[in-house]
């Protein structure tokens, strides 16, 4: 592959997009849907996707793992939501329900909600859990990810 480009997952239809490293600030949109790259905000996650977009991508991917249940998280998603806006198209934003994907849930080792991991080529480089607003979220993220 050319290095002057990347694999971006559709947040749409899963499937594996290559883009111009360049343009990648213009968004694009899927060669197979048709949908937009990029939408701003924070993609649902769930076993069918979940592995496109923390593997085969060259984005990083920020996932916010938290349950219907839980108070800090149902207060922290407009903040994720935010946060979206601001960090991609460096990074691939996603929410994944606990109490829907367990098996996800669990080869992660989440024991507290809500808690967020930065994913980079299928491996686990940061953790963060707790609620916090959407400057706290960018600015750990970009840290985190070294931008």
């Amino acid at each position: 592959m050319p290095q002057d480009s990347l694999i971006v997952v559709c947040p749409i239809c899963a499937t594996s997009n290559r883009l111009p490293a360049d343009r990648l600030g213009a968004g694009g949109k899927c060669g197979k849907c048709g949908h937009a790259l990029f939408g701003a905000g924070p993609v649902t996650l769930n076993s069918s996707n979940f592995d496109a977009h923390a593997s085969r991508s060259d984005l990083p991917l920020l996932v916010d793992f938290w349950a219907s249940w839980c108070g800090p998280c149902q207060q922290m998603a407009p903040a994720f939501t935010a946060a979206a806006s601001q960090l991609e198209p460096q990074m691939r934003l996603g929410k994944l329900d606990t109490e829907a994907e367990t098996a996800i849930a669990g080869r992660y080792a989440i024991r507290s909600i809500p808690t967020m991991i930065l994913i980079r080529k299928g491996r686990e480089i940061a953790r963060q859990s707790g609620a916090m607003p959407a400057s706290a979220i960018v600015s750990w993220a970009r840290q985190a990810a070294g931008a």
